[in-house]
């Protein structure tokens, strides 16, 4: 797998290998229009060499600046989840209603922990039903909500 810096550095190097080309290319038109133009300097080939030459160097002027974006750009972070090793947590089910002993017992299953997200598809309620199971599990002390950038990750206590 390639880091944005390689990538960077990639980009601009087909782009300095394009600017090269560009300028071979304009070399030599400008040797045979030269060669051939009766009309001298005022010849209007010229000009459209020149258009050409500058829209060249526009479009290696952008790829560079692409690949020095990228360069410079920082990667995207990986999300690393630790999970305890699987320990079994006692939890008096007693005083738990159906829906909140099937919260838990689905958070049991995944070795105490798993994404709120998850949690919802599994159990297939809605967000605000998820919120609430939760807060109620959270103020029995059963289960520990802890942000992982916009999603929740729902730990047995």
């Amino acid at each position: 797998m390639m880091n944005n810096k390689n990538v960077g550095l990639l980009i601009m190097g087909i782009g300095l290998v394009v600017g090269i080309i560009v300028f071979i290319f304009n070399y030599s038109m400008r040797s045979i229009v030269g060669a051939t133009c009766s009309h001298g300097p005022s010849c209007t080939m010229y000009d459209t060499i020149n258009f050409q030459l500058w829209s060249s160097i526009a479009l290696v002027a952008i790829i560079l600046i692409v690949g020095a974006v990228v360069y410079f750009s920082k990667p995207k972070e990986k999300l690393v989840i630790r999970t305890k090793a699987a320990v079994k947590h006692k939890i008096d089910f007693s005083g738990l209603d159906k829906d909140e002993k099937a919260v838990v017992g689905l958070i049991q299953k995944e070795n105490g922990a798993m994404f709120q997200s998850t949690l919802m598809e599994k159990l297939e309620i809605g967000k605000v039903k998820a919120t609430r199971l939760l807060d109620k599990l959270e103020a029995k002390q059963i289960i520990e909500r802890k942000r992982r950038g916009m999603n929740n990750i729902v730990v047995l206590k």
